[in-house]
């Protein structure tokens, strides 16, 4: 059995919408619904909420409250997923890349342009690209979305494109 950490930040990925407001939010975590919809026999995938936000709205502290949790959690020698709003994950990437500059397992950061559940997402296709990716790279700090794998330091978000781009 393969263990995989999932750290859950927030971001689209997991907004629902809100029909008193009329616009999508973070509420409450559904990545383990989605979870349950994918057949994983040989995964173990330990869930770990830390916030749930918009990447935008996301602090120095709540970056520091990741890199903390991934700490905590590096020496069981498991991958780690991250679910993170696509606007600032970069940022978040760079960030643990810098407070682990000798990591031993590989970390993946994920999101979503359009959330899960609503029609046309593709945080079920990233995710489940996640998922397999985190059992898959070498140690070091990884942004897999769209059917690609990025190193953190080498990729950008396109807002035109609405993916992410190597640079």
């Amino acid at each position: 059995m393969k263990k995989i950490y999932l750290l859950s930040t927030g971001g689209t990925i997991e907004k629902v919408y809100s029909e008193q407001r009329g616009v999508v939010e973070n509420r409450v975590s559904k990545l383990d619904r989605y979870l349950r919809m994918l057949r994983l026999p040989e995964s173990e995938i330990c869930s770990c909420p830390l916030m749930n936000k918009d990447s935008l709205e996301m602090t120095d502290s709540d970056r520091s409250e990741v890199v903390a949790k991934i700490r905590e959690l590096a020496d069981d020698g498991a991958p780690i997923l991250i679910t993170h709003g696509t606007d600032t994950m970069v940022e978040t990437g760079k960030t643990i890349e810098a407070a682990f500059p000798g990591l031993a397992i590989p970390v993946v950061l994920t999101g979503a342009m359009t959330p899960l559940g609503f029609e046309g997402s593709d945080g079920l296709q990233n995710l489940t690209e996640s998922l397999m990716a985190a059992q898959l790279l070498q140690p070091g700090v990884y942004i897999v979305i769209h059917g690609q794998v990025f190193p953190v330091s080498k990729v950008r978000k396109d807002k035109d494109k609405a993916t992410f781009v190597a640079v």
